[in-house]
């Protein structure tokens, strides 16, 4: 049986064999968010549980999504599974108080710099500002990374429902201007990021690359790239939280 005419059974009969057959046309996506996040996750917890929570979140897909919105599936399952991945790795807590806490004191650091001198600062000013020498500072953003690093639509839709919700609200033209006012805000913080950030970003979240291939790309470790990653990341959440889209 086609997809379409899956969707269009399951629609009307909510019935669980229907259910299952669109599980199995779908469980890839689970595979595919999983093995990306497991890049990140991989020492904290096994491959095989996050493919266990995606599944959750894929099953959560296919009950909550209206056929009748005009968005595909894919888009919005891959949101759902990667939102409940992190919710289940932020359970397990395994991160440290001390790195949540040199975390925030990251990000507070790198947004009143950006008050005082009207650009993003440096590693070297930000370290200097944060009283830790640069090594240190460089070795937090990649340690940061493992549990602060989440997708822009993480940041974006509270847990994948703030672009993309379930009520009838989102159907209003009130719901789809602001949609489209917050995705061309977030063009406009991701394009006036410096260079190598906006490069990460990009390679990372549109052309969907690993680190170790943004690595090679840019001619940087791994480790580096994870850096310039959590300081975009830091970037983006301040300047949201500016503009009163983004909440910590």
């Amino acid at each position: 049986m086609k997809t379409d005419e899956l969707w269009k059974r399951y629609a009307k009969n909510r019935d669980r064999t229907t259910k299952q057959l669109l599980i199995e046309k779908y469980v890839d996506l689970v595979k595919i968010v999983a093995g990306r996040m497991y890049n990140f996750y991989g020492s904290k917890v096994e491959y095989e549980d996050l493919i266990g929570y995606g599944v959750i979140g894929l099953i959560d897909s296919i009950e909550r999504f209206d056929i009748n919105k005009n968005i595909k599936f894919e888009t919005y399952a891959q949101i759902r599974i990667k939102g409940t991945i992190i919710d289940n790795i932020r359970k397990l807590d395994w991160v440290p108080r001390s790195l949540r806490k040199k975390s925030k004191d990251i990000q507070n650091g790198i947004s009143y710099l950006e008050n005082k001198l009207g650009r993003s600062p440096t590693n070297e000013e930000l370290s200097e500002h944060l009283g830790i020498s640069l090594e240190e500072l460089e070795n937090c953003l990649a340690d940061i990374t493992n549990f602060n690093v989440t997708s822009l639509e993480d940041l974006l839709i509270n847990k994948g429902e703030y672009l993309i919700k379930d009520d009838r609200s989102s159907t209003t033209p009130e719901y789809s201007f602001e949609k489209k006012e917050i995705i061309e805000v977030l063009g406009r913080i991701i394009d006036d990021l410096q260079e190598n950030e906006k490069m990460v970003i990009s390679l990372y979240y549109y052309e969907e690359l690993t680190y170790k291939e943004i690595g090679h790309i840019m001619n940087l470790s791994e480790s580096r790239i994870s850096q310039i990653h959590s300081k975009a990341i830091f970037n983006i959440k301040n300047r949201l939280k500016k503009l009163g889209i983004y909440e910590n």
